[in-house]
């Protein structure tokens, strides 16, 4: 196939071409067109090189595992070096349709092309992989025209391509799923016997109602990037809302004679006890969407109009296990990483449920995870896998408790022990005794900010002197919803505003404020806030605030005796970011109401 620039036909409003200059740089060498526009370091290159020779892997693999350049400024490189046409989106709302006919998703999804549009004996296809001719030779048997590729970011097209024959099939959402619900439901009221419903969810049709309707309920909060579906059941309907950013949200009413069906697809999915209908359940799913490993931990409990269902989904690709990115300060970030090369201690992690204990643990052990350290986990449950470390489950089943796999941990030789819960007094006591023979533990609290952890420890009967020698720092977070850049606005608060928060008039001079625009806009879902970051408290143990756990003073004293020494809290770091223009105050007052003074 010839290379071309040919500017392909308009299938979106908001496509974009890069502008390339073309001519004396085409051919050459992809990683020196990177260095040339200051994209790649030349370190890097060298590096990256290096491990070529030493893996054997393509040099654009390893660039992208170093972090060194992304997919899209390696694809755009990639355009200028090959002289083909790089897209920077691609709307599905705008593809022909009836070219989508003629290929099938999964032959779409494998190969990673997508048809865009027909004209004049050409056929502009998006592309991840611009040297795959076998593939643009069997499209262009399939259509009888010359293709025309178009370079896109594998994860994008992917996304992509399931929203073009979602749109193609008239399943964009969940409106079809529910009138075809609604049809069946008036047809065959007598659909309540299980048996019936078993046939109906069975079908081998995969348009099934309640099967459609629970595979796009799913599909849509992998899309919008829900942690929870919520599925409840009321007096006269059930509602469905997404936990989207920390917060819940109504997204669907589903018709209530569609219940027991819905919660019966459901545990079939998860491989429960479908007749078992009076006693709670847990369960799992593991699916791929866009190529993507998903997870969904499933909950379900009965409640007096029905069983209820939880269902949480772990995207297993999209976990930060990077410091850098997942909102500490770089003060904070650089005392918080000099505790995790501390030869031994506790590093304790509190917060509420969902405030990303366990990502900054991970992202914590990633970190200092290496050859010759031996790191290993207990915890409930594992959630991802870390290569490397070795992960153990806890089974209160069969009696595999935190305090049993931590003293069967013990017997492994470990650097680095981390316990996923310290619940009990049994876990402390372990977790203590680690950290004084030689070990690095961490582990995690439910209590409200840094201070108070030490209070927990001593109330669980664990002696003050073992506390104030084992734990090495203490850490307490929360997640806030970040502000989306394509359409915050700046705005000037009231003083009682910046009083909520800490901030004092004069801190405005060389900030800008921004809240959230109301109804936000299509890059939000309309919601003003896109993605979540951490508030960070981090107490760090020295002699005085040793002195005070030793003497069971109070938290409110060590937290007073650590903010003199310099220990900001949740709600001073939380102002920092509202002057940096990534979240709002709104959003600070929220999750940090109880670190008033």
């Amino acid at each position: 196939m010839t290379s071309t620039s040919q500017t392909p036909s308009s299938f979106g409003e908001h496509t974009q071409m890069s502008s390339l200059p073309m001519g004396a740089l085409v051919n050459l060498p992809f990683e020196l067109i990177l260095v040339r526009r200051g994209v790649l370091d030349p370190e890097k290159l060298a590096q990256a090189e290096a491990l070529v020779l030493e893996r054997g892997e393509p040099l654009e693999d390893i660039l992208i595992s170093l972090k060194a350049v992304s997919e899209e400024e390696l694809l755009i490189a990639r355009s200028e070096q090959l002289d083909i046409p790089y897209a920077t989106h691609i709307d599905p709302r705008q593809i022909d349709v009836s070219l989508l006919e003629r290929i099938s998703i999964a032959f779409a999804k494998q190969a990673c092309v997508l048809p865009l549009s027909l004209e004049d004996g050409c056929i502009t296809l998006a592309c991840a992989d611009p040297y795959d001719l076998e593939t643009f030779d069997q499209i262009q048997l399939l259509f009888h025209a010359e293709p025309i590729p178009l370079l896109y970011p594998k994860q994008k097209l992917l996304n992509v391509i399931n929203q073009a024959y979602d749109i193609a099939r008239g399943n964009f959402g969940l409106d079809g799923a529910q009138e075809e619900l609604e049809d069946v439901g008036k047809q065959k009221d007598e659909l309540d016997d299980l048996d019936e419903a078993m046939d109906l969810l069975d079908a081998s049709d995969d348009e099934a109602p309640v099967i459609r309707l629970v595979n796009t309920l799913i599909y849509r909060a992998i899309k919008e990037k829900a942690s929870d579906i919520h599925i409840e059941p009321f007096e006269k309907e059930v509602k469905v809302r997404f936990r989207i950013d920390g917060v819940l949200q109504e997204v669907a009413s589903v018709p209530k004679r569609a219940q027991a069906h819905i919660a019966a697809r459901i545990k079939i999915m998860a491989k429960l006890d479908i007749a078992e209908k009076r006693l709670p359940q847990d369960g799992r799913i593991r699916l791929k969407s866009a190529g993507k490993d998903i997870d969904l931990r499933v909950s379900t409990i009965p409640t007096g109009h029905g069983e209820r269902a939880v269902l949480r989904l772990l995207d297993k690709s999209n976990v930060l296990l990077d410091l850098d990115q997942i909102g500490f300060s770089e003060d904070m970030r650089e005392g918080f990483e000099r505790l995790l090369y501390r030869s031994h201690g506790i590093i304790l992690v509190t917060g509420p449920t969902g405030s990303g204990k366990t990502t900054t643990l991970y992202s914590a052990l990633s970190k200092i995870n290496s050859p010759d350290k031996n790191i290993l986990t207990v915890e409930d449950p594992v959630e991802y896998q870390l290569q490397g470390i070795g992960q153990m489950q806890v089974s209160s089943k069969i009696g595999l408790t935190f305090a049993t796999g931590l003293r069967a941990f013990l017997r492994q030789d470990p650097d680095v022990i981390l316990i996923g819960e310290t619940r009990d007094r049994e876990t402390a006591e372990i977790a203590i005794q680690a950290s004084l023979t030689g070990h690095l533990v961490f582990t995690t609290l439910h209590t409200n900010d840094a201070a108070t952890a030490f209070t927990r420890l001593i109330d669980m009967q664990i002696e003050p002197f073992l506390v104030s020698s084992a734990v090495i720092g203490v850490l307490a977070q929360r997640l806030v919803r970040r502000l989306c850049k394509h359409c915050r606005q700046p705005y000037t608060p009231t003083p009682s505003e910046l009083a909520q928060i800490g901030i004092r008039p004069q801190d405005l001079a060389h900030h800008t404020v921004y809240q959230p625009k109301e109804n936000g806009c299509s890059e939000c879902n309309h919601k003003g806030y896109r993605g979540r970051s951490g508030i960070y408290e981090l107490l760090l143990m020295d002699d005085d605030i040793r002195s005070l756990v030793m003497r069971s003073e109070p938290s409110g004293r060590i937290k007073q005796v650590a903010v003199q020494k310099g220990m900001l809290t949740l709600r001073d770091d939380g102002a920092r970011k509202v002057l940096q223009g990534i979240t709002s105050i709104e959003e600070i007052s929220r999750v940090t109401s109880e670190d008033r003074d």
